[in-house]
């Protein structure tokens, strides 16, 4: 008998933040649409699984934000995979009105006149009442509401699909590098999630420090990348880029520049609690900076001297969410967090010999250059048929080619990195390993991942995978949820099982490094240190080029708060050894 599936915190959250948002177009009362949405943001941040607090009948309300009532509708959700608030308003207010409330110039009182007296229930009905002219009659709407209506709904629509951090990236770097050589701009950066290091980008936020703002804005306009200019004016200039991306530029006075910075980094709920913090001492804080009732400025010219004001310490842009930071940092409690710097090694990455770009001297030189002790091929093993996977044979063949590689390597004195034998090994559909016991044995590394039969049984699925981490001779499991962001959901597992067996097993979790996959995500990293597991940061490089993402591995973990001390692949050769042999 197939057992009920176990529901993730991500969804939880949005479950929650959809009924606040059906609340608010029904006319609710402010503070309970507020509770909601406060319940979805502790949610989707908490670090442990909200099911597995239900299933040992943890008190709830403990969390931020969780009520009684909001707790016993997610008792019952995990219970029944139904949320009763949700399938009640659902029952009479219909759900095609939470893309109508994303249109920048509608909202939820507007989203209510609209479903009420035009009959809009989603946005091709809102699309169709604008064109037709049928809007501006109601309250609150007018002709130039109308056509604001029709740009929103375009924008609602591109923005449906966020970018991967990788592409925001390179889209905002020359957008940065002009505006920052624009006459009059003293200094420019990113904001906002880009800076954050989120996995996905909804817009891209600059930010440029200059007296006369005219130049900088200028210049971001102009741009090549630009294909469409939205606003512009003397403190803001919003743009779509080549991918309809949209991009935001502020531009304020050099001394205000610190408290812009922190001001426009955000998260939302980060800068509600220092502002509330603000205001608990009697002061005013904005993106112009710090001040006293008076108008005088406290702090504002750079961020580390509005977070001292505060009494705090600076936050890395990394912790910014709202996930206990600030309390951190008033107890001068915040982690050291884990640099690039600190990264000794990459622990997967492919060549030739199954589905890479590069041979394995190449790609030992690329990691020499990057400064790594140690290194170690791991490429396919042969259920991935298509990569051209190495069975026992051909992995006879390969371990003679290294050999060769290590001997030339020696002769010409290149102590480092040291060659880590691996390989990626697929698990297969029962959790079993794709090769056999003799070479598992001898292996340095074992990397288990999920390829294939991703529709099983969450049940199914987790079982599977404890099953394969809790083999003698596994070292890592890679990429934890198989997702690839923008593609392919993940397929559906208990990560807390799963966690909780590799953490007995001493298998350390892979953050997997690639844009397109940042697997496993932060909060998710969260969790497995919490119960008890080391991680790893791979880049699983195809290309020369690929060793490069491991920079993307790291902001994860420090999203996730990893020092030095979690991360396996910061450690000496020696201690990497010593966890590699699963001797206590």
């Amino acid at each position: 008998m197939s057992q009920p599936r176990r529901i993730g915190n991500a969804e939880i959250a949005e479950l929650l933040a959809r009924t606040a948002e059906l609340l608010a177009i029904d006319g609710a009362n402010a503070f309970r649409v507020r509770a909601y949405r406060n319940a979805a943001d502790t949610v989707a941040t908490h670090p442990e699984s909200i099911a597995a607090m239900v299933a040992y009948e943890a008190d709830l309300t403990v969390l931020k934000g969780v009520g009684k009532d909001i707790a016993a509708g997610i008792e019952a959700l995990v219970a029944t995979g139904r949320l009763p608030a949700l399938e009640a308003l659902g029952a009479r207010v219909p759900l095609g009105l939470l893309e109508v409330v994303q249109v920048p110039s509608v909202g939820p009182k507007r989203a209510n006149v609209l479903w009420l007296q035009r009959d809009v229930t989603n946005l091709d009905d809102l699309e169709r009442e604008a064109r037709a002219g049928r809007l501006a009659g109601l309250p609150g709407f007018g002709v130039t509401t109308e056509a604001n209506i029709l740009r929103g709904i375009d924008g609602v629509r591109r923005r449906q699909t966020q970018v991967r951090l990788s592409d925001a990236e390179a889209l905002a770097a020359p957008l940065l590098a002009l505006i920052a050589s624009a006459p009059g701009v003293t200094r420019a950066a990113v904001a906002g999630s880009l800076r954050r290091g989120r996995e996905t980008i909804g817009d891209v936020d600059l930010l440029a420090a200059a007296n006369d703002s005219a130049a900088a804005m200028a210049t971001l306009r102009e741009a090549e990348e630009v294909q469409e200019v939205l606003v512009s004016g003397d403190t803001k200039t919003s743009v779509l880029l080549t991918g309809r991306l949209q991009a935001d530029l502020r531009v304020v006075p050099e001394n205000s520049y610190g408290a812009a910075w922190a001001y426009f980094t955000g998260s939302k709920a980060h800068n509600v609690a220092l502002r509330q913090r603000a205001i608990d001492r009697g002061l005013e804080l904005s993106e112009y900076g710090l001040m006293r009732p008076d108008g005088v400025t406290v702090a504002a010219a750079e961020e580390a001297e509005v977070y001292a004001a505060l009494g705090l310490a600076w936050i890395p842009p990394e912790l910014r969410e709202d996930r206990g930071e600030i309390e951190a940092a008033a107890a001068g409690t915040l982690p050291v967090l884990l640099e690039l710097r600190d990264v000794r090694g990459d622990l997967h990455w492919h060549t030739t010999w199954s589905d890479g770009a590069d041979d394995p001297q190449a790609m030992l030189d690329a990691c020499a250059e990057r400064g790594y002790a140690y290194a170690a091929i791991t490429d396919h093993s042969q259920a991935l048929r298509m990569t051209g996977g190495l069975d026992a044979a051909k992995l006879a063949r390969q371990w003679e080619a290294l050999d060769a590689v290590d001997a030339e390597r020696a002769r010409i004195g290149k102590a480092t990195p040291v060659l880590l034998r691996g390989l990626e090994v697929d698990i297969l559909k029962d959790g079993s390993l794709d090769l056999d016991e003799a070479w598992l044995a001898r292996l340095d590394l074992v990397i288990v991942s999920v390829h294939s039969h991703f529709g099983l049984h969450q049940a199914d699925q987790t079982e599977r995978m404890v099953r394969a981490v809790q083999h003698p001779h596994v070292n890592v499991l890679a990429h934890p949820t198989g997702r690839l962001l923008g593609r392919r959901d993940g397929y559906d597992v208990d990560l807390e099982a799963v966690f909780a067996a590799a953490a007995e097993a001493g298998v350390a979790i892979e953050c997997n490094a690639s844009p397109s996959r940042l697997d496993a995500n932060d909060v998710d990293l969260m969790r497995a240190v919490r119960a008890g597991c080391t991680v790893v940061i791979n880049t699983d490089a195809h290309t020369l080029r690929g060793l490069d993402d491991m920079r993307f591995g790291v902001l994860t973990a420090r999203r996730a708060w990893l020092t030095t001390e979690q991360v396996l692949n910061s450690w000496s050769l020696e201690r990497v050894r010593h966890f590699l042999a699963r001797t206590p």
